[in-house]
């Protein structure tokens, strides 16, 4: 962790411009600068974050490379295998390139080590809007176990906040139906986070595919579920008197969460009630009196 701090929070053309061009005389130069490589010279990264390629968008871009070209070059990085090159960022590219015939594609070679080229890949992919909620809560789950990045690292390398990746992470709690509804896109991030804390996702996620129900709904079916189901040997709740009740709406109005309070002769206890991390760093800066 001690060589990254200098590159957090920059763009993947500053991280693309640190490492090092590798120049080798198996790869063509263009006209413009790039190197170009054959096709088969290129294979796929396993560790790519992106699994989910739509068959319809890669015929448009393959129709799209036939006619234009590819005007954004692929990223790869050499192997032991002088004439092999491994995919750092740009699959849906080579593979939209792989249909429409070409021969061989635009690329730039750097020569990066695993951390580096998962990082990039992520970056590249999230930039671009590439990844859906479950892949990319994969990739940050994959820095984090294999190279020890913290959520607050990986926020300031992707420029998103920390709440963003920990909500993001949360779905790798998910079962694996309702994982593949969100691979699939049947379900939203914002529908899947909902349902982390209900008694049973996966039901709650048929009745929201079926019903179309928004996120709204689903986080209004997601709390129900938790609400836990009273026994038969708990008593009765005490009435709450008048100046609590008006407390709990005056607390309630201002935070705009619910907020309960439980008095008693001994003291008590003030309950606030949020859904997702936003919110609670919401009401961490109002009780540190920031705006």
């Amino acid at each position: 962790m001690t060589e990254r701090p200098s590159r957090l929070g920059r763009g993947l053309a500053a991280l693309i411009g640190d490492m090092n061009t590798i120049d080798s005389p198996r790869v063509a130069e263009s006209s413009n600068g790039l190197k170009r490589l054959p096709v088969d010279f290129i294979i796929a990264n396993r560790a790519n974050p992106r699994r989910e390629f739509n068959d319809e968008q890669l015929a448009d871009l393959a129709n799209s490379i036939r006619e234009k070209g590819i005007m954004q070059p692929l990223l790869v990085r050499p192997t032991r295998d002088p004439n092999q090159f491994e995919l750092i960022a740009g699959e849906r590219r080579w593979r939209a390139a792989q249909r429409a015939g070409l021969h061989d594609v635009p690329v730039l070679i750097r020569d990066v080590g695993d951390k580096e080229a998962l990082e990039l890949a992520i970056i590249e992919n999230v930039q671009r809007v590439d990844l859906n909620a479950l892949e990319e809560a994969q990739g940050y789950g994959q820095l984090i176990e294999q190279f020890d990045y913290t959520q607050q690292d990986l926020a300031q390398v992707i420029g998103k906040s920390r709440s963003h990746v920990a909500n993001t992470m949360r779905l790798l709690k998910l079962p694996e139906p309702v994982k593949a509804m969100v691979a699939k896109g049947d379900l939203t991030a914002g529908h899947a986070r909902a349902l982390i804390t209900a008694g049973d996702p996966e039901a709650l996620a048929r009745i929201i595919v079926e019903k179309g129900l928004s996120v709204r709904e689903a986080e209004a079916l997601g709390q129900a579920e938790e609400t836990p189901r009273k026994s038969p040997k708990q008593s009765a709740p005490k009435v709450k008197d008048a100046d609590t009740t008006a407390l709990e709406k005056r607390l309630s109005n201002m935070l705009g969460l619910n907020v309960a309070i439980a008095h008693g002769e001994k003291g008590g206890r003030m309950e606030i009630r949020y859904s997702t991390l936003e919110q609670l760093d919401a009401i961490c800066m109002k009780l540190a009196g920031q705006s």
